[in-house]
């Protein structure tokens, strides 16, 4: 059991695979275990279910810098930035960055419809940006931690380009300003630390998008509007939501309001300190970001072997760095690799 910024964690030392699974603290498994014995005991309420919903749209809101009022929820990455891909225009060029996660890419990749796609390396995006229509990309890339120009990205905006982020890779642990995007996504499983099946997306007022996934949970008044036409959604994001699963939201409701009261300028130092540190002992220069690559042909052998869970991405060993890890996880990776 360990002890990080007033939180228990019951995780074994060098667990260092964030940016695959986080690990919850144990306040959210509670809240879990609890929501479970009652719906083994048969006193679950779909009804109450609300409350959580609305505690975690909210946190997730204040982590990204907007009001809850902009934040629809949905269940994975690639099905809420599909409701923005399939609403750009026919024709629409579109830029991501070479080798981004899928989730990112391939939502507009599927449109057909003239839409086109083009990739380019990540150090050139914030500069070709102004030329596209839309540009989306993750905040922070999954394969290697590298992350991209946020200051260039928000100046092509003002020119007209439509911005949407993945924050999966780095909302929890990266005090980075998102407000001003168009569409900020982000999966609450890795570094929210999140029961797989909640999403989250804070949406510019003035992007519109078309509710494809609408039903009961999208409406003004969802337990009046389950059966019937018109259709009567609600006036803000809330229109883009799906039903949602419901004890993701019961751990997301513990866990993002905790991280979004945290001093995140210490969170972000903690996390890319020890990532650092990694870096150093391994001869490579500070990168400022919380996942590091190490583009050796045997390192993830020699992590397994010395008990390091990392995850292989990329033909190189990935390794994340976040609340619960200490100096120690630092010191067993790099006697594995030394």
């Amino acid at each position: 059991m360990r002890l990080a910024f007033g939180q228990r964690f019951d995780l074994p030392a060098g667990y260092l695979n964030t940016a695959s699974i986080g690990v919850p603290p144990a306040a959210v498994t509670d809240a879990l275990a609890a929501a479970v014995q009652d719906w083994r005991t048969a006193r679950a309420d779909a009804a109450a279910y609300d409350e959580p919903v609305a505690v975690a749209r909210a946190a997730f809101g204040e982590l990204v810098g907007v009001g809850f009022e902009r934040v629809a929820i949905g269940s994975a990455v690639s099905e809420l930035i599909g409701l923005v891909a399939a609403s750009v225009p026919d024709g629409s060029r579109v830029l991501v960055p070479a080798g981004e996660f899928t989730s990112v890419s391939f939502p507009f990749a599927a449109q057909g419809r003239g839409v086109r796609v083009d990739e380019a390396d990540l150090a050139d995006v914030g500069e070709r940006a102004a030329g596209y229509d839309v540009v989306a990309a993750s905040v922070v890339q999954s394969a290697d931690g590298r992350m991209v120009d946020l200051d260039a990205l928000r100046s092509a905006r003002a020119s007209g380009t439509r911005v949407v982020l993945d924050a999966t890779q780095s909302l929890g642990w990266l005090p980075a300003d998102l407000d001003w995007a168009d569409a900020v996504v982000a999966a609450g499983y890795k570094w929210l630390l999140s029961p797989r099946g909640a999403a989250w997306m804070a949406v510019q007022p003035d992007l519109d998008l078309v509710p494809h996934h609408a039903g009961w949970y999208a409406a003004a008044d969802r337990w009046g509007s389950t059966y019937g036409i018109p259709m009567r959604l609600a006036p803000d994001a809330r229109a883009l939501d799906t039903s949602p699963a419901w004890f993701s939201h019961v751990g997301a409701a513990v866990a993002l309001p905790w991280l979004a009261d945290l001093d995140r300028s210490a969170v972000h130092t903690h996390c890319t300190g020890l990532a650092d540190a990694l870096r150093a002992g391994l001869g490579m220069e500070p990168a400022g970001s919380a996942i590091v690559s190490v583009p050796r042909s045997d390192a993830m052998e020699r992590l397994t072997r010395a008990g390091v869970v990392a995850s292989p991405r990329a033909g190189a060993a990935r390794l994340a760095f976040h609340l619960y890890n200490t100096d120690d996880d630092v010191q067993r990776a790099l006697d594995a690799l030394s």
